[in-house]
């Protein structure tokens, strides 16, 4: 049986099946495994994070410890979270085939310009601040347009562009989610300057590190930790850069429990911004393929924040990003009550459990079927989705090709 267990509580013996909370928040490059080594136990109890899935199975189990809970309790507490945000503002917008084509050059073009603006920093130079306001505009007028076109291309990325992909998406992410909170536009452009310059020190960390497949030592850790204030100075040596974006560089792995690096801060000390600049990261992150690690389904990335929410985020700030990105992310595989499979290809404005879908499969016969776009709202007492579905479960490749049009 899998239980949810505070870290506190965890015993040699017992058999981890996965940490709650990101991946870059613990030197593991395993997450399921028998924990029989006291260093690793001193490790875990060290590494911020707060929770941790056991199962009892396969090793020691957490009787008696009132932290415990099951699959099902933590289920219902993570849903109760994701429908705390079901009704988003409803804005005018284009359509996501509309946009995503006008969305795939400019996240080409943003690329590229990334990457040179982490060369000349890595080599000394100051950020070319007009250049990054101008990309800003850019992405801005984008996510204005549509977010979602945006903001789900940016996660088709390979391992190699996931630190220049990272900044547009992060940028993008900020940017919708600013929007979303109301804030005037020229925080909202600040937001998004923010999110494209957020991991600019990571130029310090040596690739052999940053993408190292296997466990950090603890030294490799700590220079991985140490990227927020190096991106930082940076951006204070660059001069022009608004105080926000330092800010959101140098707190964006803060968590309101105070368990984040590099200051441990709590709650009211850690601005809106680093606070919204936590959650897209996270996102983000979550979302890619790395050299490490495989990237989770939209879907099941926001399921897993939310049921990290408490202690990791700003309960409103996380409320809104779901409004921004949906309870079924563009992109998710899902369960249809009929049994059909589809991809979510775009938000409904007025209810995020009835996105637009592409129903392409029969979970009843296994087999391909003729490929519809399905409105959900429009089809209330119809068709639900009735559930997440892991593309890996069931060999699906390529999914994105269906909502994006690009193989």
């Amino acid at each position: 049986m899998l239980k949810r267990i505070a870290v506190k509580d965890i015993k040699l013996g017992m058999f981890i099946c996965e940490f709650c909370g990101s991946w870059m928040e613990h030197p593991f490059w395993k997450t399921r495994f028998l924990l029989e080594d006291e260093k690793d136990l001193r490790a875990i109890l060290a590494s911020g994070i707060k929770e941790l899935w056991i199962d009892a199975s396969q090793g020691l189990d957490a009787n008696g410890e009132s932290s415990a809970k099951t699959e099902a309790e933590v289920e219902r507490e993570t849903e109760a979270v994701l429908l705390g945000a079901e009704n988003p503002a409803a804005t005018e917008r284009v359509s996501l085939d509309e946009e995503v084509q006008t969305a795939a050059r400019l996240c080409n073009r943003a690329k590229e310009a990334v990457i040179e603006m982490f060369s000349d920093a890595r080599m000394g130079k100051a950020i070319q601040i007009e250049k990054a306001h101008e990309l800003v505009e850019e992405i801005s007028t984008s996510v204005l347009r549509q977010p979602h076109a945006l903001i789900s291309l940016a996660r088709l990325k390979t391992a190699d562009e996931y630190t220049f992909l990272h900044s547009v998406a992060v940028c993008a992410l900020m940017i919708a989610l600013a929007r979303q909170l109301s804030l005037d536009e020229s925080s909202v452009r600040d937001a998004g300057l923010a999110g494209l310059l957020h991991d600019i020190g990571k130029i310090a960390i040596p690739l052999k590190v940053l993408n190292k497949p296997g466990k950090l030592t603890d030294e490799e850790f700590a220079i991985v930790k140490s990227h927020p204030e190096v991106g930082a100075k940076i951006l204070i040596e660059s001069y022009q850069v608004p105080p926000m974006a330092v800010d959101v560089c140098l707190h964006h792995h803060e968590k309101v429990d105070g368990t984040g690096y590099p200051y441990g801060l709590r709650g009211d000390n850690i601005s809106l911004f680093a606070k919204m600049g936590a959650v897209c990261d996270v996102y983000d992150a979550i979302t890619s393929n790395r050299p490490y690690k495989k990237g989770w389904s939209p879907a099941e990335s926001i399921r897993k924040m939310a049921e990290w929410s408490k202690g990791h985020f700003d309960e409103s700030v996380f409320q809104a990003f779901v409004k921004t990105v949906g309870i079924y992310p563009t992109g998710s595989l899902v369960r249809l009550e009929s049994g059909k499979l589809a991809v979510v290809i775009e938000q409904n404005e007025s209810s995020l459990l009835m996105p637009k879908v592409k129903i392409f499969f029969s979970a009843k016969t296994k087999m391909p079927i003729i490929q519809e776009v399905l409105d959900l709202a429009k089809l209330q007492g119809k068709e639900k989705i009735i559930g997440r579905e892991s593309p890996d479960d069931w060999g699906f490749k390529n999914l994105d090709a269906l909502w994006s049009g690009i193989a």
